[in-house]
């Protein structure tokens, strides 16, 4: 293990270094002999962290024992609020009954839903901002980073157990929340169509989706806090890149689907019109009247006329004889949670890559 060559004696500078050298070659090599070697055989009966492992965890410590907390503390939450809606469920007569008829009964346990998934969504900027931007970025302002590299262990070693730990723990973290959420909504994730599955406050909570989108905010914060090299700079940035990335997911998660149409009987032109079934739970993207030759019509067509005789005149004009409603059904979000998921794996994992290879110079 190499150390700095004539450390300072007094001073800050002078502690800091002899205090790592001191860490950096206890965790490798351990006690040797006398008393130290009777402490490492009773330290060995119980698995514990060690060398880099050991270092990375007791620098970020306080910020990974806070996520895990919270964590526990939602977890505990949802439990008991399903535990709520369960025993309404029961009492109400769910599911010979339908919960729509329940009407303002049922309201409390949906805002129930509304609290919680507030907090769910902003996961991923939370964990980008506050894990992500100063992961690196403080040991580089502080400059920890060429401490590290003084030492014998690699820069890739040490970059690849940092970013290991930090994604370990936002996989466990999004994983179990994910679950507890999915299996808090699930008894009803079928049944009640006042709920809309392609809002960000369910499709991006449950799956594999949270899992994918914090490990990009997280991993993005990372790359972001390495080229900036100042942390509060890194986390003002990473907060825009968050909050943009959750802007693009909105706006391209709806196309990972197949639109599936649904279409009436056609009749005479100008008859009553009778749109088609949609599954209940499913989300309608577009509603149309749909002429003889096949052409849509938006519905306010002949909405303007001032009688109904001047409305079936119009419909006789425009050839309308039936109507058609575009959807995705809930069946499909399964799938589309996965294929989106990929997608961002895919980035991740190029942003690791750039840190491996920007590290190689940079990180010092």
């Amino acid at each position: 293990m190499s150390t700095f060559t004539n450390p300072s004696t007094d001073g800050r500078n002078g502690t800091a270094n002899r205090t790592m050298n001191a860490t950096m070659n206890a965790a490798k090599n351990g006690p040797r002999h006398g008393a130290g070697n009777t402490s490492t055989t009773k330290a060995t009966r119980r698995p514990r962290l060690s060398g880099m492992t050991w270092l990375v965890w007791r620098q970020h410590r306080a910020a990974f024992w806070t996520i895990l907390a919270a964590t526990v503390l939602c977890v505990a939450w949802m439990i008991y609020q399903r535990a709520q809606m369960m025993d309404f469920l029961n009492a109400y007569g769910f599911p010979a009954k339908n919960l729509d008829d329940a009407g303002k009964q049922f309201d409390p346990y949906v805002g129930a839903f509304s609290s919680v998934t507030t907090g769910l969504t902003a996961i991923p900027v939370i964990l980008g901002v506050l894990l992500g931007a100063p992961l690196l970025a403080s040991d580089l302002e502080s400059g920890t980073a060429k401490l590290i590299a003084a030492q014998s262990v690699s820069r890739n070693r040490w970059l690849a157990t940092k970013l290991a730990l930090a994604g370990l723990v936002v996989t466990v973290t999004t994983v179990t929340l994910s679950a507890v959420f999915a299996w808090w909504w699930n008894p009803i994730k079928l049944q009640y169509a006042d709920i809309d599955w392609t809002t960000r406050e369910f499709f991006n909570t449950t799956g594999p989706v949270p899992v994918a989108l914090s490990l990009l905010s997280v991993f993005g914060g990372v790359a972001i806090g390495v080229v900036l090299r100042r942390t509060l700079a890194a986390m003002v940035v990473t907060l825009g890149f968050t909050v943009a990335l959750q802007a693009v997911w909105g706006y391209f998660k709806l196309s990972l689907g197949d639109i599936v149409t649904a279409t009436s009987k056609p009749i005479s032109p100008g008859g009553r019109i009778t749109f088609p079934e949609v599954p209940r739970t499913a989300h309608v993207l577009d509603t149309s009247y749909v002429s003889g030759s096949g052409k849509r019509f938006d519905l306010t067509t002949c909405t303007d006329t001032l009688s109904e005789e001047a409305t079936t005149s119009c419909m006789k004009k425009a050839d309308i004889v039936g109507a058609s409603i575009d959807y995705i059904p809930i069946s499909q979000m399964s799938s589309m949670q996965w294929f989106g998921a990929s997608i961002l794996f895919a980035l991740t994992a190029g942003i690791v890559a750039f840190l491996f290879i920007w590290g190689r110079k940079r990180l010092v």
